[in-house]
């Protein structure tokens, strides 16, 4: 490493460990949670490697996890950012053969984060990228599309129909292109009437805007007809349980995000009795620890040929700099219509 600089700009979580509270991804001011800072560049571990950023990607997890609402505890002076793309320019004992490959990445707990110019992960953590995928798209490689290829898996396992929440979102629109595709029934809500004709066109069965003043009534015709037995819910709120409650037997509410602030409640134990529903979490990291290899090289090699051929593509709302992170970070999640991506 004796090439690399010995320092880097970074942007650094200011809390330690979790906030205890649960309100939600938003940021109004991304200062109270992050601040900019020149601190060393780290040092890869055995078995990890030094990842010099191409791009890196904002997910809802990230926004969670400097909020100290997320499933692990964040690290004071840490840079933040579980997700990027760039080039391996060092490595530790077991892993000096990926140096020099272009390859997408999440961080490692405990690693160095990914908003900053240099990030460090187990190798293991890093998909070797074809040179046909962009920057961009290698960026947002693993956290949204392998959820999306899992949680589409586990729907089809249990019928031809499934309903999808937050439907616009970047992962949204992965599960529908994807549900198309496999030939199942997608039931996409989601609050913008804007969204409807696109998300049709993508190939969703049916779309319901969330605050249309009918909307449960016309989900409950839906649910009688197409009879969707999973939920993938990104929202969780007050709306995901009557939805749920409106499911046929067996049906099984998958939240694997918590987009609103509201904490859902439970009105008709009944139905875990003598219907049989079920309610339960999804998170990446479990699938991953949790699936043979083969199956995850399978998947990944989708993924990327997704991308490729264009059947897949991240939309970018904004690029935002490394530099203009914690002052501009809140004012580019208001636009809606695709990814903010950071850049060095």
């Amino acid at each position: 490493m004796s090439d690399l600089p010995k320092t880097m700009f970074a942007v650094i979580q200011k809390g330690d460990g979790y906030s205890g509270k649960a309100t939600g991804p938003a940021i109004a001011d991304a200062a109270e949670f992050l601040e900019n800072a020149e601190i060393s560049v780290p040092q890869p571990g055995p078995g990890q490697v030094l990842i010099r950023l191409r791009v890196a990607s904002v997910n809802p997890s990230d926004l969670h996890f400097i909020k100290g609402e997320y499933g692990q505890p964040r690290l004071k002076g840490n840079p933040a950012g579980f997700e990027g793309c760039g080039d391996i320019v060092a490595a530790g004992v077991g892993a000096e053969k990926m140096v020099g490959q272009r390859v997408s990445f999440v961080v490692a707990q405990g690693c160095s984060g990914a908003w900053a110019e240099y990030a460090t992960t187990d190798a293991i953590n890093c998909i070797p990228l074809r040179p046909d995928v962009s920057d961009d798209d290698g960026a947002a490689q693993i956290v949204n599309p392998l959820t999306a290829m899992a949680m589409v898996d586990i729907a089809q396992q249990a019928g031809d129909a499934f309903v999808i929440s937050a439907a616009t979102s970047q992962l949204g629109k992965l599960m529908v292109s994807l549900g198309r595709d496999l030939g199942l029934k997608t039931i996409a809500l989601m609050r913008r009437q804007d969204a409807v004709e696109p998300l049709k066109e993508m190939g969703a069965t049916e779309v319901l805007v969330t605050t249309d003043p009918d909307m449960l009534e016309k989900f409950a015709a839906i649910s009688a007809e197409l009879k969707p037995r999973v939920f993938l819910d990104a929202v969780s709120d007050q709306m995901s349980e009557q939805i749920f409650t409106a499911m046929p037997n067996k049906a099984r509410w998958i939240s694997y995000g918590k987009l609103s602030n509201q904490p859902p409640q439970l009105t008709q134990m009944g139905q875990f009795i003598f219907m049989g529903k079920q309610i339960e979490g999804f998170w990446l990291s479990n699938w991953m620890r949790s699936t043979p290899p083969a199956d995850q090289i399978r998947v990944v090699g989708e993924v990327q040929a997704r991308f490729a051929d264009g059947r897949w593509k991240t939309d970018v709302s904004v690029h935002l700099r490394l530099s203009d992170v914690v002052s501009g970070l809140a004012g580019a999640l208001k636009k809606t219509d695709g990814k903010v991506m950071i850049t060095p």
